[in-house]
C-alpha cells in the first residue's frame, strides 16, 4: 500500500487540470484495515479491507469543481468531471495553500503492522475472558482493529504534504439481562501504538458493573449536582460543543458563543484546546485535509472564549485565515472539524467529587442525548447507565431517570473539575465535571 510511489500520477492530474483550471488540488488516501469482531463472547469476525482513491478539487471562474476516483489512472475523465461540476458549483471563497513547513507529528508506529491476526484475536478473547472470569451472566461483544493510512496532497500554487499514520483500538461492550431489565457496560482505548495492556479496559467496564450491581431507589426529581464521567462527557456535550466552536455556526450567527471571542463565558476553570500536533494520538496529523499545517490551538482559556474552528472556506466567508480544521472523506468535499482535543484537569479526584454530594447523579451514558436543540447547546437524555449519590456514596444504578440541561449554561456552574483525565477514542482527553445543578427528572 503506497500513494507515495504513484506521486506521478498525481502530478500529472495536477499538470492536466492546470491546464483549464485557475487554481487545483490532488487529495490521496491510502488505507488498510484489519477489524477483529466478537459477538455472544466468541469470535465472530476477521477481515482485512484496503481503500485508495483520489480526489480533485479545482477553481474555475471563481466556483469550486470535485470530483473524486477510486480508479485514479483515468485523469481525464477525473479532470473532465470536476470541470463538469464547476459550471454549476458553489463560489469559492478562498485560495488553495502554497508551499509551508509542516510540524513533525509522530503518529505512525510501524508495529502496529506486525501485531497478527492471531494476536488481535487472543487480546479480545482474553479481554473477554478476563470480564466475565468476574461477571460470568455477562453476554458480551468486543473489537480489536488496526488501520494503517497514508495520505497525499499537492496545490498548483505549491504544497506538498504527506503523512502515514497508524492507529489500534480495543473494546468491549456487555449486555446483562436480568428479567425485563438490561443493564449495558463497557469500555475501549485507541492509540497509535500498539495496545497489549487491556487491564484498564476490564477494571473500568467491571467497576461499572460493580456500581450497578443494586437498583438505587428513585432520585428526586429537580435540579440536581450531576458527576459526568469522561464516557459521559464525550457523549453528552461534545455535539453542542463542537457546533458552537465550529467557524460555520459562528459566521451564520446559529453559535451562542459566536459573538463572545475574548469574553469569559464559562468556570474560569475551563479550558479546551485542540492540538494536532499531540505525538500517537490517531486524531493528530503535520497538516489538516486542505494541507494548512497543523497548531496547537486554544478554544477556552480559563473560562474565555480565545477561538473557533475554521476550513478554507468558512474562514474565506468570515474573512479569516484558516485554522487548519478541514477534513474530508474521499467522495466529500471538506468541512470542519476538530483534531485532538484536550480538556484541562482541575484537583479534585472523583472519589472527592462524590464525598461532596448529598445527592446527585453520576453519568456515564446517556441515551438520546444529541435529539434536542443542539446548536443552542442543549442535551436531555435518559440515563442508560448511571448511578444515584447519597450521602457522600454511591449506593446503585439509577432506571428511569432523565438529566437535561445546557451545556454553556452547564459550563458556568461547575461544582469540580477531575484530577484525572482519560482518553476516549484516542481524540478526546476528558476529566470527569461535577456540575452544580441539572435538571433531574425520575419516572416511577
Amino acid at each position: 500500500m503506497s500513494i507515495v510511489a504513484g506521486d506521478a500520477v498525481l502530478e500529472r492530474i495536477l499538470d492536466l487540470a492546470k491546464r483549464s483550471a485557475d487554481a487545483v488540488e490532488v487529495f490521496a488516501i491510502s488505507a488498510e484495515e484489519t477489524p477483529v469482531r466478537f459477538e455472544a463472547n466468541r469470535l465472530k469476525q476477521l477481515s482485512t479491507r484496503q481503500t485508495q482513491g483520489i480526489a480533485l478539487r479545482l477553481l474555475k471562474n471563481g466556483r469550486i469543481g470535485f470530483a473524486a476516483s477510486t480508479a485514479p489512472d483515468d485523469a481525464d475523465a477525473l479532470v473532465a468531471m470536476a470541470l463538469d461540476v464547476a459550471a454549476f458549483g458553489a463560489e469559492a471563497h478562498f485560495t488553495f495553500p502554497g508551499s509551508a513547513a509542516y510540524p513533525t507529528v509522530d503518529v505512525y508506529n510501524p508495529a502496529v503492522l506486525t501485531v497478527s491476526t492471531d494476536a488481535m484475536v487472543q487480546l479480545g478473547q482474553s479481554l473477554i475472558d478476563r470480564v466475565r472470569a468476574q461477571a460470568p451472566d455477562l453476554l458480551c461483544e468486543g473489537s480489536v482493529r488496526r488501520t494503517t493510512q497514508e495520505v497525499r496532497l499537492l496545490t498548483s500554487a505549491g504544497a506538498n504534504m504527506g503523512y502515514r499514520a497508524t492507529s489500534f483500538s480495543v473494546g468491549i461492550e456487555g449486555t446483562l439481562v436480568r428479567g425485563t431489565d438490561m443493564l449495558f457496560v463497557g469500555d475501549s482505548d485507541a492509540s497509535s501504538h500498539p495496545i497489549t495492556d487491556i487491564g484498564a479496559i476490564a477494571q473500568n467496564t467491571l467497576q461499572q458493573l460493580e456500581w450497578a450491581r443494586e437498583t438505587a431507589s428513585p432520585c428526586t426529581s429537580g435540579t440536581l449536582p450531576v458527576i459526568f464521567t469522561a464516557d459521559g462527557l464525550a457523549g453528552a456535550l461534545l455535539a453542542p460543543l463542537a457546533s458552537a466552536f465550529s467557524g460555520r455556526s459562528v459566521y451564520l450567527g446559529s453559535s451562542p458563543i459566536g459573538h463572545r471571542r475574548g469574553e469569559r463565558a464559562y468556570d474560569e476553570r475551563i479550558t479546551i484546546t485542540d492540538d494536532a500536533t499531540l505525538s500517537f494520538r490517531p486524531s493528530s496529523r503535520s497538516a489538516d485535509d486542505e494541507g494548512v499545517p497543523s497548531r496547537r490551538l486554544s478554544l477556552v482559556e480559563g473560562g474565555v472564549i480565545a477561538n473557533f474552528l475554521y476550513d478554507l472556506q468558512t474562514a474565506g466567508l468570515a474573512g479569516v485565515e484558516s485554522t487548519g480544521h478541514g477534513e474530508r472523506g474521499l467522495a466529500t468535499q471538506p468541512g470542519i472539524s476538530s483534531s485532538t482535543l484536550v480538556f484541562g484537569t482541575g484537583n479534585t479526584t472523583f472519589e472527592a467529587m462524590v464525598r461532596g454530594i448529598d445527592e446527585g447523579v453520576v453519568v456515564e451514558a446517556l441515551m438520546g442525548a444529541t435529539q434536542g436543540n443542539v446548536q443552542g447547546g442543549d442535551f436531555s437524555g435518559n440515563v442508560l447507565l448511571g448511578y444515584k449519590i447519597e450521602r457522600g456514596k454511591i449506593v446503585g444504578r439509577v432506571k428511569n431517570t432523565m438529566v437535561a440541561g445546557n451545556v454553556h449554561q452547564a459550563l458556568t456552574d461547575v461544582l469540580a473539575i477531575g484530577s484525572e483525565g482519560r482518553w476516549i477514542g484516542g481524540s478526546l482527553f476528558l476529566p470527569p465535571i461535577a456540575f452544580n445543578g441539572l435538571s433531574v427528572s425520575t419516572n416511577e
